[in-house]
């Protein structure tokens, strides 16, 4: 009998049928596979928990440190600009820092902002702070602290090491769970973090972070530490998208930002109080917040501050930064001569840099003149 359709065909093969051999050995070879697979898998994950513990355990035992001890390798970066500063002040800047960084063992690193002005153009030349740092950086790849400071600014107490007076003490200094940037941000320094963890020290101005004086911490690379934390930090910062952003204020308000919003930067902040580093030599006149409360901060330098800044004095057109250096430069000497017993040798007061000449013209009457 012919069927128009073939019958279906049932799952289970008839008693007769013949187990193929192949099939079976195959079979076999999946589950021993299988078995295989569990057994690593269960010794990776029994490792990976043991490294995790383990790894636990000894950050533990590093966040525990409460003391930065011994001396440290510092290295003081200044960035000049020999198209606004004079070769007169810029000397001064640079004794004052070869003697600072005598008297306590530290380097220097000095260099100009024309050096990366390619890197930085279309923005503003203040961007090259960044460059300016890796190359520090990569000058000096084995030293741990680098401290950035404003080449308008000048070490008033010489005395003072950054070991003694930032770096030890640094525990008792942090200001722990307040706005990272002033007055109110929603976002706020970690209140558990401690000194073996710190990677940059900064303070706050009025309305700002005071980014020119602050300490980056460098991790050479190691088998332990494959990444390099402070490299990781400049790159960031400098990234292209923020230099055309136009921040109202530039590569500040880029810092304020990635500190901000990049939980892996914030986990490394410490902020303290401004005039322990940073004094300005000015004072900051209260203001009223949108709820009607007066606001204060102390900014202005005192005698026996460790650092003046003349912040801004290139951006008014009443201000000389050279005139206002000359009362810091004696202050300054005096101070030396109370460590030494004698007088420094003399750099002589800044004097401004010389401006070029209008050239003389038939059609500039004013200029003939």
């Amino acid at each position: 009998m012919q069927f128009a359709i073939p019958p279906r065909k049932t799952s289970q093969p008839p008693l007769y049928a013949r187990t193929n051999a192949s099939a079976s050995a195959a079979y076999k070879r999946r589950r021993q596979l299988q078995l295989l697979g569990y057994i690593v898998l269960g010794l990776l994950t029994f490792y990976l928990t043991l490294s995790f513990c383990f790894s636990g355990w000894s950050e533990d035992a590093e966040d525990g440190s409460a003391v930065i001890e011994g001396h440290q390798d510092v290295v003081l970066v200044t960035i000049f600009d020999s198209k606004t500063m004079s070769d007169d002040y810029m000397k001064i800047v640079k004794v004052n820092r070869e003697d600072y960084a005598a008297r306590h063992g530290y380097k220097t690193f000095y260099t100009d902002v024309s050096g990366y002005s390619k890197l930085v153009d279309p923005a503003p030349s203040s961007w090259t702070v960044i460059p300016a740092l890796r190359h520090a950086l990569t000058d000096h790849r084995s030293s741990e602290w680098f401290w950035q400071l404003s080449a308008d600014a000048l070490i008033t107490n010489p005395a003072l090491s950054l070991e003694s007076h930032v770096l030890q003490p640094l525990e008792s200094l942090m200001l722990k769970d307040i706005p990272v940037v002033p007055p109110d941000s929603v976002i706020h320094t970690f209140s558990h973090l401690r000194p073996s963890r710190t990677h940059l020290i900064l303070s706050q101005d009025m309305d700002n972070l005071a980014h020119t004086s602050f300490l980056l911490r460098n991790t050479p690379f190691t088998p332990s530490t494959p990444d390099n934390w402070a490299q990781y930090l400049l790159d960031a910062w400098f990234d292209p998208l923020y230099r055309a952003y136009s921040f109202q204020k530039a590569e500040n308000h880029a810092l304020e930002h990635i500190v901000q919003w990049h939980p892996t930067i914030l986990a490394k902040l410490v902020l303290i109080e401004q005039r322990r580093f940073n004094s300005y030599n000015y004072a900051t006149p209260p203001v009223r917040n949108g709820d009607g409360n007066l606001r204060t901060h102390d900014s202005m330098w005192q005698e026996g501050d460790f650092v003046v800044n003349l912040k801004g004095c290139r951006e008014n057109d009443k201000r000389n930064c050279e005139e206002e250096m000359r009362h810091y430069l004696a202050m300054w000497e005096k101070e030396i001569e109370k460590l030494d017993g004698k007088a420094p040798a003399h750099v002589g007061p800044a004097q401004p840099k010389p401006q070029p000449k209008e050239e003389k013209s038939p059609g500039n009457p004013a200029a003939a003149a």
